[in-house]
Formats: structure tokens, sequence, C-alpha cells
């Protein structure tokens, strides 16, 4: 059986803390898992919302969920929220609730009469998809002005994401109970909505500095402490 010198337990003694806390650090640096579709369960009977970024109130989620219900009833349109965290890189927000729009509603049947709205907070980046039913009633321009004004601008002013969708349920409630339009909010200001939020790319750059940065700090750190481990402990012998 080997045995370690004592200078070694000592040793591994000092810099033990060393590396848990890079451990911390390395944990607190990596992003929360990336949301495929099959990360987004099915929703329950009489939900219209999934909220697995968690920034939506009860209150906000119960209004939501009562003003779809009663479209639904009322009309035949199915209307789905879903919000997540993040995406992976390589895939988009449109790509994602098409693909999340499919899965739910496979056939052409199924998805007449639905629209899918979505957010990934990490880049504020929005998307919608609809069904030929809903389509008829809601042209494209409308809903995408949903997705991309009525949900952005109250998230320009912060992260106002019970506003922004509750603003969105209304408006989506007025328009696929056939009524008229009301448009989307109006901007006091000249800030370009879209402009603001971080692209997909400069998030990805942005996470690979961090990276750059953290790994170099490790790599200093944990040498110098090792090094200065040995001469303390040399010292002390």
């Amino acid at each position: 059986m080997i045995q370690i010198p004592p200078i070694l337990k000592r040793l591994q003694a000092q810099i033990g803390p060393i590396v848990v806390l890079a451990f911390l650090l390395l944990q607190i640096c990596l992003p929360a898992n990336a949301t495929n579709i099959y990360d987004v369960p099915d929703f329950e009977e009489n939900a219209h919302v999934v909220d697995q970024a968690e920034v939506l109130s009860r209150a906000t989620e119960g209004t939501i969920n009562s003003t779809f219900r009663k479209i639904e009833t009322d009309n035949g349109q199915e209307t789905y929220i879903v919000t997540v965290r993040r995406l992976d890189y390589d895939v988009t927000i449109e790509k994602f609730t098409q693909n999340l729009f499919v899965r739910w509603f496979p056939t052409a049947e199924d998805q007449n009469n639905v629209t899918l709205l979505t957010i990934d907070v990490q880049t504020d980046n929005t998307a919608i998809v609809t069904g030929e039913g809903a389509k008829a009633i809601m042209p494209d321009t409308i809903a995408q002005s949903v997705a991309k004004e009525t949900v952005l601008v109250p998230l320009k002013y912060g992260n106002k994401y019970n506003q922004a969708f509750t603003d969105a349920t209304d408006r989506l409630a007025l328009v696929l109970s056939g009524q008229d339009d009301p448009g989307p909010p109006v901007v006091k200001d000249n800030i370009n909505v879209e402009g603001n939020f971080a692209s997909r790319e400069e998030t990805k750059e942005g996470g690979g500095f961090t990276w750059v940065i953290v790994l170099l700090v490790l790599s200093t750190v944990i040498p110098m402490a090792t090094y200065y481990g040995y001469l303390y402990i040399g010292n002390r012998e």
C-alpha cells in the first residue's frame, strides 16, 4: 500500500478549498441547460400557458388562461403561450416554435385553429405560429406584430413580462374573436425595440469571452496557490 507523504497530505488540505472554489465558479459561469421541444411538457387541460422561464406571476397566468379559455369556448380558437430560459445557439426561436407546434399538433386538422406564441427570455427573442383557421381571422402581419411589438415594447422598459403577455393576450383575444385589431402599443420615443436586445451571435460571443476570463483566472490562481502552498508547508517543516 502506497503511503502519501505528510507534506502532500498538508498540501492537499491547503489547496482543497481552492479546487472547491474553482468548481463553484465554473458552475456559476455555466449557463442554464438549453431547452428543446421535448423539455416542454404537454399543456394541462384548460391551461394555455407553459411558463418554464418562471417570468409570469400566478395572477397573470390565471388571467391568460381564463381569457384564452373563453376564446376557445366562444370561437373555437386555441391560443398558447410558452416561455423558456434559453435555447441552444444553433436553434432559433422561430425553429423552436415551429417544431413545438408540430409536436403538440401533428396534423393539419389539429393545427387549424391554433396559435402558439413563444419567448426565449435569455435574448427576449419571440416567435408566433398559427394554423390556417387562425390565419383566416388573424393575418400573419398582425400575428407577427403581436410577437415583435406588443410583447417586446414593455420589455424595452424592463423585465415587464407580466405586462408584455397581458397586452399580447388582450390583443390576440380581440382579433381572434373577430373584433378590430387595436394595433401595437404606442411607443412615445424613437427607441428601436429589436435593436436593444442581444442577438444570438452577440450572446454567444459574450459567453465565449466569459469563459476565457474564467479559464485565465483559474490557470493563474491554482498554480500560484499550489506554489505558495509548497513554500508555506516547507517553511513549517
